[in-house]
């Protein structure tokens, strides 16, 4: 029997299939002989990045890797290593633009991981780390004990958020850089997935261009979005502007828009209803600010410190615990979460996420008080222990981990891997039961995740 259906907002992505190159062994570069403690390039300004020679594709053991780099003089050689193992059959050269091109195969037994690759350059002399990740690639398992489903209410389509109350979602859209021009929200029936109403954000004040010229502001772009059923309204992020708006639920009509700068890239909010308290995410910094739901006001802000010596936690996403009154925050900064008592706005516990890199996704589980964390710079799901903080489980997922929702119904969580174009599908301990998309060529690429409503997901697209 299939225990749930999985609801995606938007359409599946195509993926371009690249040429697929056969794989060979790492071999020893030649290296012209370089005089021990000779001239040292003292202005140096040097880059190198690798990526999967698929187009769009996470770099995984066994396939071949494209490398570029700039800043190099022009025909200097550039060797990459591995220990002392030579990456290219042979040095490379930079062009008369100081730019550097190749390619190279992985192990078929690469390990998972960000591995420090050394660039070193002929006379003068330099060298420096570049990172490699090296993501999991895990097979579709299991795709058969679930139904997915597809609507395309919006393009842009970012975050989404349920009116039990109304039995309805409502999904936050926002399309291009800023200025933003193009942005909605829509209302769609949780059953039928029917557009009942969309609006547009108001018009935002005009921005100073890079001429120093004053240039349209766009709109007020929506990207997250949470419900209020006890007042009838529905709070969204204006990431862009630095701030929030609050919108009526029934006509979609503006109740309040804040001031450019309220929220520094205001990512996340969740409405604690009971306490008529909205939470909001300042992204890169420290601070979570709360707002009083009932007179539509900033009420304060909660700074929370880094367990790390000399560094800041910078928050990401948030999940709401109504009834148990707490509320999680991600720390991107620093690979940590934070759990704060939401009667009191103090911060509980500050904890430490070993193995996690660029954490930015959090759920947890009401019943047992487990903590989710989905990591986009190590590819994994990590779980925590509520109270201590203790690592239950440590579980490989897929490329870009970008956010991850517990459905209490089902005991499942499920990870939107935005690299991998998968929704990896765990059990309470960390445990894949599934993993879900269509493979290459047309995958489920989960910008967010998110519960519609029990049982339900929304993946958005």
């Amino acid at each position: 029997m299939k225990e749930m259906i999985v609801r995606s907002l938007g359409k599946s992505l195509v993926l371009a299939t690249g040429l697929m190159l056969s794989a060979s062994p790492l071999v020893v570069a030649e290296v012209a002989a370089q005089e021990v403690f000779g001239e040292v390039d003292k202005t140096a300004e040097v880059n190198v990045s690798f990526e999967a020679a698929e187009d769009g594709a996470p770099i995984v053991a066994g396939e071949q890797v494209k490398v570029s780099g700039r800043g190099f003089r022009p025909s200097q050689t550039v060797t990459l290593n591995y220990g002392a193992t030579a990456l290219t059959q042979q040095a490379l050269t930079a062009n008369a633009e100081g730019e550097i091109s190749g390619n190279f195969t992985l192990p078929a037994n690469a390990a998972v991981g960000t591995h420090p690759i050394v660039v070193m350059t002929g006379a003068p002399y330099h060298a420096t780390i570049a990172e490699l990740k090296v993501s999991p690639n895990i097979p579709l398992l299991n795709q058969n004990a679930f139904e997915i489903e597809t609507a395309t209410p919006v393009r842009g389509l970012y975050q989404t958020a349920y009116s039990a109350k109304n039995n309805v979602l409502f999904a936050a859209s926002a399309i291009g850089r800023p200025p933003v021009k193009q942005s909605e929200i829509v209302k769609i029936d949780a059953d039928t997935m029917e557009v009942l109403a969309r609006a547009t954000p108001a018009a935002a004040p005009q921005r100073q261009g890079r001429d120093g010229t004053m240039q349209d502001g766009g709109v007020f772009a929506v990207y997250a979005v949470d419900v209020d059923d006890s007042k009838d309204t529905l709070w969204t992020t204006n990431t862009r502007q630095n701030t929030v708006a609050v919108y009526r639920q029934s006509d979609l009509a503006l109740v309040k828009q804040f001031d450019e700068g309220t929220v520094n890239h205001a990512r996340d909010v969740r409405v604690d209803e009971a306490l008529g308290k909205a939470y909001v995410s300042a992204t890169f910094t420290p601070e979570v600010v709360v707002f009083d739901t009932a007179t539509n006001t900033e009420a304060k802000r909660i700074t929370i410190p880094s367990g790390k010596r000399r560094e800041e936690f910078g928050v990401a996403s948030l999940s709401l615990d109504e009834a148990a009154h707490k509320l999680y925050v991600a720390g991107l900064g620093t690979s940590e979460v934070a759990v704060i008592d939401t009667n009191t706005d103090e911060v509980l516990n500050v904890f430490p996420v070993p193995g996690a890199r660029d954490t930015i996704g959090i759920s947890h589980d009401p019943q047992t008080g487990r903590i989710f964390v989905a990591s986009q710079g190590s590819d994994n799901l990590v779980v925590l222990d509520g109270n201590s903080g203790t690592v239950i489980a440590d579980t490989p997922v897929g490329a870009g981990a970008l956010n991850v929702v517990f459905d209490p119904a089902t005991r499942h969580a499920y990870v939107a891997n935005r690299g991998a174009n998968t929704i990896t599908v765990t059990d309470a301990d960390g445990k894949i039961v599934a993993n879900l998309g269509d493979g290459r060529e047309q995958n489920i690429s989960g910008r967010r995740a998110e519960v519609g409503r029990p049982s339900f997901l929304a993946a958005i697209l």
